[in-house]
């Protein structure tokens, strides 16, 4: 490896994810998360035990804090948050079609 290839590998290594690079991309999703802070564990034990949900966002929009928090303005509504809560703390509702959002099925077994 010659010493360009090298620079570049390293400069790589140090890029971060930005929240908000598409936009703000809240508008696109048909369904959102809340999250019930009666379940959630990091809430319950008062401690970053847990945060699974901010480990898996792909779009970095979960906060790592007590109590987690989601960004709408760039939740996609990907629902990845809710799937990988062991607590079952986050559930996806349908967003309102006069909100300006789009159609979607009635529940999310029949997006799979």
């Amino acid at each position: 490896m010659d010493e360009e290839e090298a620079s570049l590998k390293i400069t790589a290594s140090k890029q971060v994810p930005v929240t908000g690079e598409a936009g703000k991309t809240g508008t696109w999703r048909t369904f959102r998360p809340v999250i019930n802070l009666d379940a959630c564990t990091v809430v319950k034990k008062q401690d970053l035990v847990c945060n699974l949900c901010w480990l898996y966002c792909p779009e970095g929009v979960v906060t790592r804090a007590i109590p987690p928090e989601i960004d709408l303005d760039y939740c996609k509504g990907d629902g990845i948050c809710a799937t990988e809560c062991p607590a079952n703390a986050i559930e996806m509702v349908r967003e309102k079609e006069d909100e300006g959002y789009g159609n979607a099925p009635e529940n999310m077994e029949e997006l799979t």
